[in-house]
């Protein structure tokens, strides 16, 4: 059970530090932490705007886990180990829960102008459609077919 108990606890520690930097707007975005879609990852405004409004229930999670870990200690036995598994089912639907609402915050955002087809006309014209599916699959090697790959447009494919 000391296990048990201290593996809630350290994750619980985890979990709220993530929603306290979250809820102050000093998590920064990255691929680990906090509410992590590809709307929530597209610009910093929207990362900021969904962890805070996932921070609560992030925090109650970490007090979920908290009291699975009290309840495993004090408990012990079959008892202890329900009430901890309780808690970390309790805790993980909370946690959800709020990254869900951040999520769908941050995909009401704007979108974010991009630089796909702004610098050099990359995407911003319809390619011509390609003839045959080697066609297509030589426009993909070549980098065609992203945004990225403008200095790349058409150099690989034959005249």
């Amino acid at each position: 059970m000391l296990i048990l108990a201290t593996v809630l606890f350290v994750v619980a520690v985890v979990v709220g530090g993530v929603a306290v930097a979250g809820l102050a707007g000093k998590l920064p975005r990255n691929r680990w932490a906090g509410v992590r879609t590809a709307d929530t990852l597209a610009t910093e405004e929207s990362f900021v705007l969904a962890n805070r409004i996932a921070g609560p229930t992030l925090l109650a999670a970490a007090l979920l886990l908290v009291m699975g870990g009290v309840g495993a200690l004090v408990l012990g036995g079959v008892t202890g180990t329900a009430v901890a598994v309780v808690a970390m089912v309790a805790a993980l639907v909370t946690a959800g829960f709020g990254g869900s609402l951040g999520s769908r915050a941050a995909a009401a955002m704007p979108a974010a102008a991009s630089g796909c087809g702004n610098d050099c006309n990359c995407g911003s014209a319809p390619e011509p459609a390609a003839e045959t599916p080697a066609d297509v699959a030589a426009a993909a090697d070549c980098g065609m077919d992203s945004c990225g790959s403008c200095a790349l447009k058409g150099a690989c494919l034959p005249s």
